[in-house]
């Protein structure tokens, strides 16, 4: 029990709740909320983070990336904890909850109106099949440094503007702001993941965005996905501005200001510990800024 709790790596639920939460706020500070929507869409996500973990520890030990060069944690699959062969009957698992959760959520929000079903249940599927190709397979797309971009896509984008009209049923352009918000600070924690183990990358051939770019470089890039977060929140309160509460979450401003300075002065082997601190601190902006849009 105590290896599969290690390999579900339970410090990154935060950060996939975080884009589920965005969006129920949103949604809650229109008048929409309903909690089986928000309970549903939580274990639905939660599903699909734990088979995207399980995915990248199976696809990163059967690829020879992980190694004992290694600067993170052991792995499952890599350390001999799970064997392959279990690996893949719990990602098989973790795709048939991923579905049944899904479908259910679907089917609570929209009830029988198929072209939403038709349409939310393709986004399903693309997020499952994203969870597994970004490690498994002959080409994973993790592997040539396009993580990022599909971290900003479903953490962010699809996560708050899906979970957003999973409640309201409607589509307003002005959600994309916060999806931003959410989709950088989700790069941020997958940038600090990767430059952790930009040594162990290089070797193994993984050309993730630190690899290309090198540590110093993917610090300051570090830097400017975290203020790009907070300025998309600050234009969304801005266009939106009712009252002074809605700039609660820059209360989250030294915990980014202190998981910046980490970045671009420590080693990179020290920089593990920062992955739960900027999960955690995206869960808390998320939190904060919430609270601020209850408010107006």
């Amino acid at each position: 029990m105590k290896a599969w709790l290690h390999a579900f790596r339970l410090r990154t639920l935060p950060l996939a709740i975080s884009s589920i939460g965005m969006g129920s706020f949103l949604a809650a500070s229109e008048g929409f909320f309903r909690l089986d929507i928000f309970l549903l869409a939580v274990l639905t996500t939660i599903f699909l983070q734990i088979l995207s973990n399980l995915a990248n520890d199976y696809g990163d030990a059967v690829s020879g990336i992980d190694s004992e060069d290694r600067k993170g944690p052991k792995r499952a699959v890599q350390s001999g904890a799970i064997s392959k062969e279990k690996m893949k009957m719990a990602m098989i698992v973790f795709v048939i909850l991923s579905l049944v959760s899904g479908v259910a959520l679907l089917l609570v929000a929209f009830g029988l109106n198929w072209s939403a079903l038709l349409f939310f249940f393709g986004l399903g599927l693309l997020s499952i099949a994203a969870a597994i190709a970004y490690t498994v397979g002959k080409r994973p797309y993790g592997y040539v440094g396009l993580g990022d971009i599909a971290v900003l896509l479903f953490f962010g984008i699809v996560g708050v503007c899906g979970s957003y009209y999973l409640f309201t049923q409607k589509v307003n352009w002005m959600v994309l702001l916060p999806s931003f918000s959410c989709g950088l600070f989700s790069i941020g924690v997958l940038n600090i993941n990767n430059i952790r183990d930009i040594e162990s990358d290089q070797k193994a051939g993984k050309f993730s965005i630190p690899v290309r770019i090198g540590k110093r470089r993917a610090a300051i890039y570090h830097v400017v996905i975290s203020l790009l977060g907070i300025l998309s929140a600050l234009v969304f309160v801005i266009l939106n501005y009712v009252a002074v509460w809605q700039l609660l979450f820059l209360l989250t401003l030294p915990f980014l200001y202190s998981i910046n300075v980490a970045v671009l002065n420590k080693p990179s082997d020290q920089l593990d510990p920062y992955l739960k601190k900027m999960a955690v601190s995206t869960l808390l902006f998320v939190l904060l800024f919430g609270l601020g849009l209850l408010s107006m």
